[in-house]
């Protein structure tokens, strides 16, 4: 610094003063210069955390839709009048349990009825049969026309074809009987109830179904990734079960694993994704059927990956830097190469080694040689928190 005061004031100041007055400016220049340099100023207060060599998972992470894997409307398979309902809406039942009761009046009539024709077409093929026999001695003793024995054993054979239709009448009449009682197809939870005791139910109405049953353990979430992950996709899943998280896209509730169980056949060419399906065993209800999540589908793993918080990756105009932390508390700038980012953690290929201590707050104040203040922030793969002192390097350590 070079100041220079005139010459009449020089005159006037003795020359103690001036020697002292140079030596004061001569200090505050070269402290602003330590200052400015990093090494003698306060100490920046940051956040820091550890480089870790973790193993990282290989993840896509895409948005699916639950799904059913069995749905079925349940319709009446003839006509009657509902006399009963056996459940309420949204019970869970299973496979086999009696929903509906419609009117059995008329259908066990029928089944009388039916039962009688049968009755009689057995005792007509029984007289047939006897009428024949005895007709066959005749024609022995040459007693009646061979015309008159084959018109009798045509009557035999008529009427027992007579019989066998009675009988399919008979089991017909039984099984629209047994209609009456409309059973759960599958295991499953029950939806809205459409009708009520008294009305008039129809066979098989295209229109219109008395409920709905939905299959909710196991179920299944749809969801599409790019066609780029497709080769990883059909690795992993030839190397084994693919496993799959499913977590409520709210962000409300708990996390549920599942596998992949299919890609399809097929790039949808509009949009550039295929589409997938994961099965989940889904025992406590946790998904549910038309709901939104977010899906994580587990395609492998790097192992031995210098793993450090995604927060102290910083973008500079050579790209990537991390500040670390140097045993003496001042930083060092650094240009790193990175990979992968997952969970809150940033896959470091070049520039920091294991157990090097990284920035993740604060760097908007540091400049390369500044002297730090660090303090641990529990970050992800950081484990349990230590104090500062643990966590901190030291010099000549």
């Amino acid at each position: 610094m070079n100041i220079r005061p005139p010459a009449d004031l020089l005159c006037t100041i003795p020359a103690a003063a001036l020697l002292a007055l140079a030596a004061a400016l001569l200090a505050a220049g070269c402290g602003r210069a330590r200052t400015s340099a990093g090494q003698g100023g306060p100490a920046v207060p940051v956040q820091i955390g550890r480089a870790r060599l973790q193993t990282l998972p290989i993840t896509q992470s895409a948005i699916g839709a639950v799904q059913t894997l069995r749905t079925v409307a349940v319709k009446s398979q003839v006509d009657g009048v509902l006399a009963q309902i056996h459940f309420r809406e949204g019970d869970e039942v299973q496979a086999g349990d009696l929903l509906i009761t419609l009117d059995r009046r008329p259908f066990e009539n029928n089944l009388r009825s039916a039962r009688a024709d049968l009755a009689n077409a057995h005792a007509q093929a029984e007289h047939a049969g006897v009428e024949a026999v005895r007709y066959q001695q005749l024609d022995q003793q040459q007693a009646i026309s061979k015309e008159q024995l084959s018109q009798l054993l045509t009557d035999v054979e008529t009427t027992k074809a007579q019989v066998q239709a009675r009988e399919a009448a008979v089991a017909n009449a039984e099984l629209q009987l047994g209609y009456t009682e409309i059973r759960a197809p599958i295991a499953g939870r029950t939806g809205q109830l459409n009708l009520h005791e008294g009305a008039l139910v129809k066979a098989n109405d295209a229109g219109f179904t008395l409920v709905t049953i939905n299959q909710l353990s196991p179920i299944a979430v749809a969801y599409a990734v790019p066609e780029a992950s497709l080769a990883s996709l059909r690795a992993a899943l030839a190397a084994g079960v693919v496993p799959v998280t499913a977590s409520p896209h709210d962000g409300v509730g708990k996390s549920v694993e599942g596998r992949l169980d299919f890609i399809d056949n097929a790039v949808d060419a509009t949009t550039g994704t295929i589409l997938l399906k994961a099965v989940f065993a889904n025992a406590d209800r946790a998904l549910w059927p038309g709901q939104f999540v977010d899906i994580v589908t587990r395609l492998g793993e790097e192992t031995n990956a210098v793993l450090v918080p995604a927060a102290a990756v910083q973008t500079g105009q050579r790209g990537s830097q991390v500040f670390v932390v140097k045993p003496d508390r001042t930083v060092e700038l650094r240009d790193v190469q990175t990979g992968r980012s997952a969970n809150g953690l940033t896959v470091i290929r070049a520039g920091v080694k294991a157990d090097e201590t990284v920035v993740t707050d604060g760097q908007l104040r540091l400049v390369p040689g500044a002297r730090v203040e660090p303090k641990l922030l529990a970050a992800p793969g950081d484990g349990v928190a230590a104090t500062t002192e643990a966590a901190t390097p030291k010099a000549g350590s």
